[in-house]
C-alpha cells in the first residue's frame, strides 16, 4: 500500500499547517531531535542558503546546510552523542514561528512559509539570534504531515557574528 495519499486533491488548512509548524519547533527547543526525525518524509532534504545566494542551487552554489535525508539523519547522530562538542553541553533554543501561510498544494503536497525567530542560549556565549524565513514542502501521509522539503533563509547579511549553527535551525 502507498504511505503518501496521491490520487486526489487533497485539503490543508494554515491552522493545520500551522500546528505542525508549532509541533517541530517545540521537538527542536527540547532536543527529542529522534521524534523530530519522525516527521520527514524518507527523502527529505533540508537546505540553508547561503544569505548572498538565497534563491540558489545547492548543486552550483554554496550553502552552509544541503543535507539530504542520510545526513539530515547523521547530523541527529552526532547532535546527540555527548562528544559532540559543539553542543555539550545543549544550546536552549526557543523558537518562535509567524505569519505562517499555506502558499499551494497540489495532490497530497503542500508549500508553505512561516518567519521564525530562534533565540540561542549557550553558555558563556551572549545570547545569539537568528531570523529568518523557512519554506517548507510538506506531505501528507497516512502518519500526517510530514516534511519533504526544509529551506531555512536567514535575514543575517553575514553569519560569522552569529557563531555555530550546529544545532538545526
Amino acid at each position: 500500500m502507498n504511505d503518501t495519499k496521491d490520487t486526489q486533491d487533497i485539503k490543508f488548512t494554515r491552522a493545520e499547517i500551522e500546528d505542525f509548524l508549532y509541533l517541530e519547533a517545540d521537538l527542536l527547543d527540547e532536543w527529542k531531535l529522534d521524534e523530530w526525525l519522525q516527521l520527514l518524509t524518507e527523502d527529505a532534504e533540508y537546505f540553508v542558503p547561503s544569505n548572498d545566494a538565497l534563491q540558489g542551487n545547492h548543486r552550483t552554489s554554496l550553502f552552509t546546510i544541503a543535507d539530504n535525508a542520510e545526513r539530515i539523519r547523521q547530523r541527529v547522530i552526532r547532535l546527540n552523542d555527548p562528544n559532540c562538542h559543539a553542543e555539550f553541553p545543549q544550546s536552549r533554543t526557543r523558537r518562535l514561528i509567524t505569519n505562517v501561510r499555506l502558499i499551494e498544494s497540489t495532490g497530497a503536497t503542500a508549500t508553505a512559509t512561516a518567519n521564525f525567530v530562534c533565540y540561542r542560549y549557550r553558555r558563556y556565549e551572549r545570547i545569539r539570534e537568528y531570523v529568518g524565513k523557512y519554506r517548507y514542502v510538506l506531505q501528507r501521509t497516512d502518519a500526517g504531515l510530514r516534511i519533504r522539503e526544509r529551506r531555512v533563509f536567514m535575514d543575517a547579511h553575514e553569519l560569522a557574528s552569529l557563531g555555530s549553527v550546529s544545532f538545526i535551525l
